[in-house]
């Protein structure tokens, strides 16, 4: 296999001036985070300068860092992680790994191998069945004469082939629907939990949840098909969840609470939960 480089650094989060205090706390071992052996801090060196490297590399170490919370010793969470020790978003993150899937998927069937050599020619080919990305990547290489294609041509055919089998999106902004992970690996863990829609293309929305954001095909939803003034509560709810989950070095119980409410189908709350939500919302100086 050809090497696969270049990291696309459009979406790295640029440095400002409280970032020094800001990784000098979040790499504070405290009493919730938990010791690596010898051999896993070896491996997570290994794995991090592969991240510093190409794209399909990049990919592979940061799942491998995710699947096995390589990260858990310095920071609470894979994001935190990725956020202080390369700039990345949580969505930077998301478009890599799906992309490094998309190469595996075109690996040993490509008789060519030319294969992608960034995550931008990839992205358009996410959303298509491992058939279809095939398909697509074949015939984006014939129209660029036999050359790697541009994330450009790419996005052309898929577009062509979308059109031959288009299905209307039935979701629209600000509905509230629950995340299906099925045959999607970003969402492992995510099965039951509820979000916010904020943007509708043509075949995917854009979700957010408590804690994330995801761009899923519209087969990974199911609409709750609650009333305007019920998605109107959980959209504020969703806001709140949101504003708890950015409070740097936020005590474990925060998460606890908005992971649970980020699971309840119900458009209100109980007067516990909600005294609840206060309080912590009191605490952090939200309210």
């Amino acid at each position: 296999m050809s090497e696969i480089s270049n990291i696309s650094t459009d979406e790295k989060v640029l440095p400002s001036q409280n970032d020094s205090a800001t990784n000098h706390a979040e790499t504070v071992v405290n009493s919730e985070l938990t010791e690596l052996s010898t051999d896993e801090w070896r491996d997570r060196i290994f794995l991090e300068r592969q991240v510093e490297k190409a794209f399909y590399t990049a990919a592979k170490a940061l799942k491998e860092i995710r699947d096995r919370r390589l990260y858990r010793s310095t920071h609470s969470t894979f994001e935190n992680y990725c956020r202080s020790r390369f700039g990345f978003t949580h969505r930077h993150v998301n478009y890599l790994i799906a992309g490094s899937l998309v190469v595996d998927n075109l690996v040993g069937t490509n008789g060519s191998q030319i294969l992608p050599t960034n995550e931008r020619q990839v992205r358009p080919l996410v959303s298509l069945e491992p058939e279809q990305q095939r398909l697509a990547w074949q015939k984006a290489v014939e129209q660029g004469d036999g050359k790697i294609p541009s994330g450009r041509q790419v996005q052309d055919i898929v577009d062509k082939i979308r059109e031959r089998t288009k299905v209307p999106n039935p979701y629209h902004v600000g509905e509230v629907c629950i995340l299906l992970p099925k045959d999607n690996p970003e969402l492992k863990g995510k099965s039951g939990c509820w979000g916010v829609i904020s943007y509708i293309g043509n075949y995917s929305c854009t979700v957010e949840t408590w804690n994330a954001e995801y761009t899923v095909k519209i087969e990974h939803l199911k609409s709750l098909e609650l009333l305007d003034e019920d998605c109107q509560f959980m959209q504020k709810l969703c806001l709140r969840l949101r504003r708890l989950h950015q409070i740097e070095n936020r005590d474990s119980s925060v998460d606890w609470l908005c992971s649970g409410l980020g699971k309840q189908l119900k458009p209100y709350l109980s007067p516990l939960q909600s005294k609840l939500l206060d309080h912590v919302e009191q605490e952090y100086r939200l309210a």
